[in-house]
């Protein structure tokens, strides 16, 4: 007897309360992943491997990519920029091969997080490296506070569900994120999620600029390109976890 098919499949691990979503669906997952995405999981159901080693792949994956990056080259940058796609791949495959088994957890949902955390710090800080004449530098020194702050923007995100839960509420809905106690601040809010200048610092995003800057810096034989976009991500992390945090306190979210 042969097995689900992949529309049987998708109707499982991709439904449409989880795809619909206004919030949490990355573009390139709507754009293409989800689509590559359920292969890969209906493969992975045949096999042993769980959901949480799934996770804990696309961890280590996020987490190579940053070494990788710091080494020179366009082709080092190029290599971290696929590691990111295949980061992206396994943190769709994670969650659609727990919704099959039924095998969601909160370790999952934890790990998922942690993964997200790591990736993103770890690009930039292989970045800060990859954009240094000496090490250390200041270029070093500024891959670790854009590390640091995309992972404060982070934190600040999910610890309005742990002040919440310590305050027996449950968690934020998505709509209390976009009301605002002041007109200003919510219009504010609206144009600077329009510019989308935060994507600089987030995983994707930021390994396909790193190929921009690489075949840049090769074309005009230097560091210059990398270099720029190395102190841009440190203003946009600064700048955004400035933001965020006002954003928050702002919205209705902790109340």
């Amino acid at each position: 007897m042969s097995g689900p098919s992949v529309a049987e499949f998708r109707a499982v691990a991709q439904p449409h309360s989880t795809m619909d979503r206004n919030s949490g669906e990355h573009w390139a997952g709507v754009l293409y992943m989800r689509k590559l995405s359920i292969y890969v999981t209906w493969f992975l159901a045949k096999t042993p491997i769980t959901p949480n080693q799934t996770t804990w792949l696309m961890i280590l994956s996020g987490l190579l990519a940053g070494v990788v990056l710091a080494l020179p080259g366009l082709g080092a940058a190029v290599g971290a920029a696929l590691l990111i796609q295949l980061y992206l791949l396994l943190d769709c495959s994670d969650g659609e091969l727990a919704r099959w088994t039924r095998r969601t957890s909160i370790t999952g949902v934890y790990l998922d997080r942690v993964g997200h955390y790591f990736a993103e710090a770890a690009l930039l800080i292989g970045l800060g490296f990859r954009a240094s004449q000496t090490l250390p530098d200041w270029y070093t020194v500024m891959g670790f506070a854009a590390a640091l702050g995309a992972i404060l923007i982070k934190a600040e995100t999910d610890l309005v569900d742990v002040a919440r839960a310590r305050s027996g509420l449950v968690a934020a809905t998505e709509s209390s994120a976009e009301q605002f106690r002041s007109r200003g601040l919510g219009l504010a809010r609206k144009a600077a999620a329009a510019l989308k200048f935060h994507r600089l610092v987030q995983a994707v995003e930021l390994s396909l600029i790193v190929v921009v800057a690489a075949v840049w810096d090769l074309l005009s034989g230097g560091l210059a390109a990398t270099r720029v976009l190395m102190v841009a991500c440190v203003v946009v992390a600064v700048l955004q976890m400035a933001l965020h945090l006002v954003s928050i306190l702002a919205s209705r979210r902790l109340s």
